[in-house]
């Protein structure tokens, strides 16, 4: 692959792909906090999580959201031919992130459709997060605006 993304044309239903994984760690999850100012006892106090169903401190649902974009992104596919991220069609909180896990997404193109006016063309993207023993933690649908060859 060169040095930029790929353009729409070069989408194709059923093109998949496999990130690399990245491990959710405790500064991750108290960085997002931060950002977010969503400090829910169940992200960020250990004795409250102790309590509760998972028993232990669980990321945010959308860290992992942002993290899944992170890794898309990073795999190169769409590095300056992405114009927009443009809707999340649907997206499901499958099971609990915890810290010290990894996580990696498994993509795959759904449909595509020409926008000329745009010079661009609608991809929708089925993603699946998935942990270290290969658990579906969340999945969903991702509606992006990519460029179109250059004429």
């Amino acid at each position: 692959m060169s040095s930029h993304g790929m353009y729409f044309e070069q989408f194709q239903p059923g093109f998949r792909l496999v990130t690399a994984g990245r491990t959710v760690t405790e500064a991750d999850v108290v960085a997002f906090a931060g950002l977010s100012g969503d400090y829910n006892q169940l992200h960020t106090d250990a004795e409250f999580s102790k309590a509760t169903p998972f028993g232990q401190r669980v990321a945010h649902g959308l860290l992992g959201l942002s993290i899944a974009s992170g890794l898309l992104m990073q795999t190169g596919i769409l590095s300056g031919t992405v114009l927009a991220f443009r809707e999340i069609r649907e997206w499901k909180f499958i099971k609990p992130i915890f810290f010290g896990d990894t996580i990696h997404v498994e993509m795959e193109v759904g449909e595509v459709k020409a926008l000329p006016r745009l010079q661009a063309g609608a991809v929708v993207i089925h993603l699946q997060v998935k942990n270290q023993t290969g658990e579906t933690v969340m999945k969903g649908v991702w509606n992006a605006l990519v460029m179109s060859r250059p004429a």
